[in-house]
C-alpha cells in the first residue's frame, strides 16, 4: 500500500526570486532542518518545502512512504507557486528524493545541492536506521533521543556537553519526535536511487559532512563520485550542519546556486 497522492501535506513558502525546493531529512521537517538558514535562502530565492507525512503539520501516512509520491508532492508545490524551473536542495533522506526528482524532471532542475546524504543505505546506515525505527516503535523515545545525539553530533560537539546535559536534552527532545519518524526511517532503509544517478544532468554540489557518525563520509563520497555532474565541498561537522555550522552551510549553498545561475 502506498501513500495516496491526494494526501494534503504542509508546505513552507518563503522569499522571492528563482525557485528552490527543499527536501528534508527523516525525523525532521522543513523548519527543523532548514529553519536556521531559511532567512538566508529566502533572501535570494522563492523557497518551497513540503513536510513529509507525520512531520510538521502534515498528517501521518496511511501506508508506506514511497520516493515517487514525495517527489510528486514537491512538484505539485512548485507548480502551485508557478515555478517552471528550480534548484533542489536535499538533506539526508532528502538527498535521494532530490536525486529522483532531478532524474525525472531534468529540464526543470537548474541545480542540485546534496548534503549529508546517500544514494542507498549501506550496512552501517541500515543498522543505525533499524535501531532508530525500533526504539521509536517500542516507545523508547527518551532512549531514542539519546541515541540520536550519539548518531548525529560530531565528537567535539557531543563532548562539549556534559552527560547530564545530554540526558536533559534527550528528555526535552523525546516528546518532539515526529509521529512520522518510523515511516520516514523505514524509507531510509529501503530507498535506492543508484539507477537514477546517470540521468541527473543538473550541476550538482555534494556537501560532505566529514565528522558524520550517521551517514559516513565514505558513503557520501561514493554518491558524489557516481554523479557525472557533481563537485564536492566539505564541512567539518556531524550529521546536522544546520546545528553545528549553519553559516558555512548557507554560504556553500548560496555561493553554488549563485555561480550556477550565472553560468
Amino acid at each position: 500500500m502506498t501513500m495516496p497522492t491526494t494526501a494534503a501535506l504542509a508546505r513552507t513558502v518563503r522569499g522571492d526570486g528563482p525557485g528552490l525546493l527543499l527536501a528534508h531529512g527523516a525525523g525532521g521537517s522543513v523548519e527543523a532542518n532548514y529553519g536556521p538558514i531559511m532567512e538566508g535562502l529566502a533572501a535570494r530565492h522563492t523557497v518551497v518545502g513540503v513536510d513529509y507525512p507525520g512531520s510538521g503539520a502534515s498528517p501521518a501516512a496511511q501506508g508506506r512512504l514511497e520516493v515517487d509520491e514525495l517527489v510528486d508532492q514537491l512538484i505539485a508545490a512548485a507548480d502551485d507557486q508557478g515555478l517552471d524551473t528550480f534548484a533542489v536542495s536535499g538533506f539526508s533522506l532528502g538527498g535521494p528524493i532530490a536525486i529522483r526528482l532531478a532524474a525525472r524532471y531534468p529540464k526543470r532542475v537548474t541545480a542540485l545541492v546534496l548534503s549529508a546524504t546517500f544514494a542507498h543505505a549501506d550496512t552501517r546506515t541500515e543498522l543505525a536506521a533499524s535501531l532508530w525505527q525500533h526504539l521509536y516503535e517500542a516507545g523508547e523515545h527518551t532512549a531514542l533521543a539519546a541515541y540520536l545525539n550519539l548518531m548525529v553530533l560530531s565528537e567535539p560537539a557531543l563532548n562539549a556537553l556534559t552527560p547530564a546535559q545530554v540526558h536533559t536534552a534527550a528528555e526535552q527532545f523525546a516528546p518532539q519526535l515526529p509521529v512520522g519518524t518510523p515511516g520516514q526511517v523505514d524509507l531510509v532503509r529501503r530507498i535506492d536511487v543508484r539507477g537514477d544517478l546517470t540521468h541527473v544532468t543538473a550541476p550538482t554540489l555534494a556537501i560532505i559532512t566529514t565528522a558524520d557518525p550517521l551517514i559516513s563520509p565514505a558513503l557520501q563520497r561514493e554518491l558524489a563520485a557516481a554523479l557525472p555532474t557533481a563537485e564536492t565541498a566539505e564541512i567539518p561537522t556531524g550529521h546536522l550542519p544546520f546545528t553545528e555550522r549553519p553559516e558555512l552551510w548557507l554560504k556553500l549553498i548560496t555561493d553554488f546556486l549563485g555561480r550556477t545561475a550565472r553560468s
